[in-house]
């Protein structure tokens, strides 16, 4: 995640949307310039590797240069080639091993899949840089699954790696997903979506974490 100064309540994760845009690098750049953002997840969906590197290759340097973490999700060979912060891997605990195994002191690795406790357990013990709970591309309404709620409450309170936990399609659902006690919270549809400010939204999200969410010192 960033290594800017940190908020000490939940801070939020940028998803990238599956939808194809011509201006990439100006939609992240004007969603950074809302507020703080302590990482961008760019997944691959059904583009092609070509262009989900040519995608990264746009979006990693507006990312970096705002000191924002960029993790790929997809294809691990396009994660090293734009030299991004990480790589997002949802696979079972060997996939996942065998990744921290060739990335770890490198670059960051982010675990994801878990639909279980026992999933998120086996996960966990190969000691990933984050645990997600959520799918990308399932923010489809405006409060955040339930069941990514439940397993980020039990998480935040039983094991010390921190989660990021998806929220809805609407920036109301940070306050639920914040209440959880998560590290993160992600956002894609709520951010990215069609008719959306991004610089807008943001500042919006940040606003309500910083009116709603626990601060980790009083924890």
């Amino acid at each position: 995640m960033s290594a800017m100064a940190e908020p000490d309540r939940c801070r939020l994760v940028l998803i990238w949307p599956q939808a194809a845009s011509s201006d990439a690098a100006a939609r992240l750049g004007a969603a950074l310039s809302g507020g703080d953002v302590a990482s961008l997840i760019v997944p691959q969906h059904d583009r092609t590797d070509d262009d989900f590197q040519q995608l990264c290759e746009t979006l990693l340097p507006v990312a970096q240069q705002a000191g924002v973490a960029v993790m790929v999700a997809g294809d691990t060979r396009v994660a090293g080639r734009v030299k991004a912060d990480g790589v997002h891997v949802e696979e079972n605990s060997a996939g996942l091993a065998d990744a921290i195994d060739r990335f770890g002191g490198k670059m960051m690795v982010g675990a994801g899949g878990a639909k279980t406790r026992d999933d998120a357990l086996n996960l966990g013990e190969c000691q990933p840089d984050y645990i997600f709970f959520g799918r990308f591309g399932y923010d489809t309404k405006p409060e955040p699954h339930n069941r990514n709620l439940q397993l980020g409450k039990w998480w935040a309170e039983m094991v010390s790696i921190p989660c990021v936990v998806m929220g809805g399609s609407e920036i109301a659902s940070l306050e639920a997903v914040a209440a959880t006690g998560a590290e993160f919270a992600a956002l894609c549809e709520a951010i990215f979506g069609e008719g959306r400010d991004p610089a807008a939204e943001v500042a919006r999200a940040n606003t309500l974490l910083d009116a709603t969410a626990p601060r980790f010192e009083d924890a």
